[in-house]
């Protein structure tokens, strides 16, 4: 991934690329599965990947994305708008293997989003990221991922199916 800016030195940048790297390796694993029609495996990578996104998108959502809004909203809305389309698709394995024939069709679609999304972020968030937020704005995301660690932050919100 992206190493080229030097974002990558500050801990909470590090941190959410370790993550994007860890679902990157999962949605490979995903297309194998998927290659192998082996949907019960799809629907627990799925979960896995749900898994490492649901603290992810919190520290994005609710450190990141506010430090940046006032010169990024657009850009910012329409990001916040693929992790709902992202965690809407995952969710749905929630609780097994879905039973929709179409559902595995319609996971790979979403992570070939979700590439793309990571790669927007990883090339175009972090980097303005590293250049704008002062001190104290990476402290407050610092204490979004401490609060997500400690328990105090919002579960990820899968939709119910």
């Amino acid at each position: 991934m992206c190493e080229y800016c030097g974002c990558q030195a500050v801990p909470a940048i590090a941190e959410l690329t370790r993550e994007h790297d860890e679902a990157v390796a999962l949605i490979s694993r995903t297309r194998t599965a998927h290659g192998a029609n082996d949907v019960a495996a799809m629907a627990n990578l799925a979960r896995r990947i749900a898994e490492v996104l649901g603290p992810h998108t919190t520290v994005e959502e609710q450190g990141l994305f506010p430090a940046l809004h006032d010169e990024f909203p657009d850009h910012l809305a329409a990001l916040a708008d693929q992790h709902r389309q992202i965690e809407h698709v995952l969710g749905e394995a929630a609780d097994g293997t879905p039973a929709d024939p179409a559902w595995p069709a319609r996971l790979m679609a979403t992570l070939h989003l979700l590439r793309e999304h990571i790669l927007a972020e990883q090339d175009g968030v972090f980097p303005a990221a590293l250049s704008r937020l002062d001190p104290a704005q990476w402290e407050a995301v610092d204490a979004v991922r401490r609060n997500i660690e400690a328990g105090f932050s919002t579960q990820y919100r899968a939709c119910p199916g």
